[in-house]
């Protein structure tokens, strides 16, 4: 089978196109007060060790971008296997994606996904506007993980990761 020709990059095919690859899910939160808001996100990536720096892509004018901007700090919660529908939840639009949800809180207050495999709190450590999103990288203060299955997203669908029963490979850093 063969690829077809190349053509000009739009938006629906480069969904499209990145949706072929798999990725997991998590979920930035952050917040001031009594006020908080969430995002699920896709993109995110660890940038360096040390200083332990990651990366997130929040979509431009949305309130979650607009409080990790103004408040420096934000959250990270890395998503297990069977938590679809928190996912799902902090996918859509508006609504109240906290009301009747148990979060936990770290050392800065910030709202965290209760049994999230990773949990981790941020400084902002610079942010460079990039098309429609919006880059953060996260300066990570504070991490804790626990052992589990991370929820995986692939062509618009979720899922969970199966392996080949190979020993674990480790990152080459």
């Amino acid at each position: 089978m063969s690829l077809p020709a190349f053509q000009a990059a739009n938006a629906v095919d480069m969904r499209t196109s990145m949706g072929r690859f798999t990725t997991g899910v998590a979920i930035v939160t952050s917040g001031s007060g009594d006020q908080a808001c969430g995002m699920t996100i896709s993109s995110l990536t660890s940038i360096c060790l040390d200083p332990a720096i990651l990366l997130i892509s929040l979509t431009e004018g949305s309130r979650t971008t607009d409080m990790v901007t103004g408040t420096g700090r934000f959250a990270v919660s890395i998503l297990g296997a069977r938590q679809e529908a928190i996912a799902r939840r902090f996918a859509t639009r508006g609504g109240a994606r906290f009301e009747g949800l148990d979060c936990e809180h770290g050392e800065f207050g910030l709202p965290m996904i209760k049994d999230a495999l990773v949990q981790a709190e941020c400084d902002v450590h610079s942010a460079h506007d990039v098309g429609d999103h919006r880059v953060v990288y996260g300066l990570v203060r504070n991490l804790r993980c626990r052992e589990g299955a991370g929820l995986a997203f692939y062509s618009g669908r979720f899922g969970d990761f199966h392996d080949f029963g190979h020993e674990e490979m480790p990152w080459m850093f």
